[in-house]
Order: structure tokens, then sequence, then C-alpha cells
């Protein structure tokens, strides 16, 4: 995946804005067209979007469709996390104007042998055993202020697995890094502009 400027995050969370408003409005969504968007929102990226409200987490869904555009995959997953997270109900019209988002671009996970090349903060974690599978954006340990382990056992219990299951050799690890931008962190960024 190229690096995204900030001209293309921005454009990333308006799509996403736009699709969660049309979704929840029941409206149409208006998609790019064909000449607006820049070479690197049509390539292929997996993406997550998470949603915060008044600081708390209100959706988070993902998409790991690495064959479609990256931009596709940002409007599904913002309307998926906005209506389809089955932690919460789905999102109302009157809290549109508190929504905060985030967007996640995913590198393509690859196998980790041993779990000691895990580096929480940097690495993204999937585990895999059998029916179960699960994902924590890197993202999540800072939030949480856990280390290596902690972020494996919160993997395998997402995963409907005994916390240690990423000891067992039955389980498959695959690490990934990603891209996270926010509206609060471009809006930071912003402002820190216009003061120079």
């Amino acid at each position: 995946m190229k690096q995204l400027d900030r001209r293309d995050q921005r454009e990333l969370l308006a799509i996403a804005r736009r699709a969660i408003e049309a979704a929840v409005c029941r409206r149409t969504f208006e998609a790019p067209a064909g000449g607006t968007l820049s070479a690197a929102l049509g390539e292929a990226a997996a993406a997550f979007v998470t949603i915060h409200e008044k600081g708390e987490l209100r959706g988070c869904i993902g998409l790991m469709r690495f064959e479609d555009p990256l931009w596709l995959n940002v409007r599904d997953a913002a309307v998926a996390a906005a209506l389809d997270d089955p932690r919460f109900l789905p999102v109302a019209e009157a809290e549109l104007p508190a929504l905060e988002l985030e967007v996640s671009v995913l590198d393509p996970p690859v196998e980790l042998p041993d779990p000691a090349g895990f580096v929480a903060g940097h690495h993204g974690i999937v585990v895999e055993r059998g029916m179960h599978r699960a994902l924590l954006l890197p993202q999540v340990a800072t939030e949480m202020a856990w280390g290596e382990s902690q972020m494996l056992e919160a993997v395998c219990r997402k995963a409907n697995l005994p916390p240690d299951a990423w000891r067992d050799g039955s389980s498959r690890l695959y690490v990934f890094e990603s891209t996270c931008f926010s509206e609060a962190g471009l809006a930071v960024s912003q402002d820190e502009a216009e003061t120079d």
C-alpha cells in the first residue's frame, strides 16, 4: 500500500462519515466521481473503521478484503461499524453529530512462526484455530497499556479460545501493520498548521 497523504486520509474519513450518515438516515450514498479520487484510494487494501462517541467505543468493524479498492472497503466498514457491530445497538440519527471516526488501513497479515516476534503496539495480531478467528488492531495495545502477552491473551479470548491458546502449536498467529488516522488527529494537525 502506498503511503496515504493527509488529503487521502481526509477523503477516506469523509467517505466513512458520508456512508454512515446515508445508512443511518436511509439515504443513497453518493459514490465519489471517477476522477476525484487519488490513485492510492483506488488501490486494493483492507480497512477497519472505528467509531467513538464521547470518548467511548461505539462500533468497530473491518473488512479483510485485500482485493477491493480501499475507498470501497472504508465505505462498507463504516456502515457495518455503525449498524452491524453485535456489541452495540445501531447508531441513531441523533447520535451522528457526536461521532468521532478513525480509519485503519491494513497491510496483509503474515504468519508469525514464533510468538516472540510479536511487538505490541507495532503489530496487529490475528489468531486462528479451527473455526475460531479474531483480530486486534495495533493501537489496542497502546490504548489498553498492554504488553505482548496481554495482547496475545486478549486476541485469544476474543476468538473464544483459552487465553493461553497462542502458546499452542495448533493455533496460527499472523501479524500486520496498519496506518491509523482519525478526524480528531487530522483536526489537531490542521489547527497546528494554521497557527504556524
